[in-house]
């Protein structure tokens, strides 16, 4: 193994990987066999640049994953190519048995919250079981990049998933707070389109809503500054619909140093930020951790608005 690789190694794989089955994701695959019968590594030597993914995305539930990240070269540029092959493997010395394509998506909005990066590349794998994987993705065009990762699947992560009830939390709201917007958001110009339903009530209601867990002053990752401005895009966008939009900070009294509030520890919460779409029902529909594009919930939102 050369060096670089060795390097990879020792900083990317995770304590207790294992190991598990795939199939097709709902991304373009390629016919045959994935990557022509070559391992991950051998893919990975091919000429270019060897780097690593940035993640976007740290917590799978086995089933249709969804997987976000950055791909930045050596010289410290991120991609911005429309495509990026992908494939998966078990190992680094196995072929992979996944091939599919990460699609670009804009993160946030022109004009509004910035971050590290403009856009994300984001695929769609069928992981059904249990394991660590490894991910190599490859931007389509250009100068060649290979960029190397892996792709945790578990299921004993806090957060809820697809189909679990959605807490029933009284997050805080206009009414709540008594108007006093410093309680609600730290973001400028204040959302406060986001900030008049609390989950609690609008589970009562019985009415499908958006719930975003996100603090914009105090982002860390290199992509979550523009979450709220997303959501508050999509909710623009259905405006007069039967559907809530909901954000919720993150720490106890918007401080960083007091640590997470309680509205995300009854959410199981540990990173930020995420965004749920939850049913009529009160079970959650769709689930994004990290960056989400206006594409991407605006999609899933028109389908529980049409149901």
């Amino acid at each position: 193994m050369r060096p670089a690789v060795a390097l990879l190694v020792a900083f990317l794989l995770p304590l207790g990987s294992g190991t598990g089955c795939g199939g097709s994701g709902d991304d373009a695959e390629t016919a045959g066999t994935p990557g022509g019968g070559k391992t991950l590594e051998e893919l990975w030597r091919a000429p270019g640049d060897d780097v690593a993914v940035i993640a976007g995305t740290q917590n799978h539930e086995p089933g249709d994953v969804r997987v976000s990240f950055l791909v930045v070269d050596s010289e410290e540029r991120v991609s911005l190519l429309p495509t990026a092959r992908v494939w998966v493997a078990r190992a680094l010395d196995a072929p992979p048995f996944l091939e599919s394509t990460a699609r670009l998506e804009r993160i946030g909005l022109p004009g509004g919250a910035e971050a590290d990066a403009t856009h994300i590349y984001v695929a769609h794998l069928r992981l059904p079981e249990v394991g660590t994987y490894w991910l190599l993705a490859e931007p389509e065009g250009g100068k060649p990049v290979q960029a190397l990762g892996n792709v945790v699947v578990s299921e004993d992560d806090r957060e809820p998933g697809l189909g679990d009830p959605a807490p029933r939390s009284e997050t805080p709201t206009l009414a709540s707070a008594r108007g006093d917007l410093s309680k609600l958001t730290t973001r400028t110009p204040p959302d406060v389109s986001l900030l008049r339903y609390s989950v609690a009530g609008s589970l009562r209601a019985k009415i499908p809503f958006v719930v975003v867990f996100s603090t914009p002053k105090y982002c860390t990752s290199r992509t979550c500054g523009p979450t709220v401005d997303v959501v508050e895009e999509v909710a623009r966008r259905f405006e007069g619909k039967n559907i809530r939009f909901i954000h919720v900070e993150v720490y106890e009294d918007n401080d960083p140093a007091k640590g997470l509030n309680r509205w995300m520890k009854e959410w199981g919460l540990e990173t930020e930020p995420w965004t749920f779409l939850v049913g009529r029902d009160g079970r959650i529909v769709e689930r994004f951790e990290g960056t989400v594009s206006v594409r991407e919930l605006e999609d899933v939102v028109g389908e529980v608005v049409e149901d």
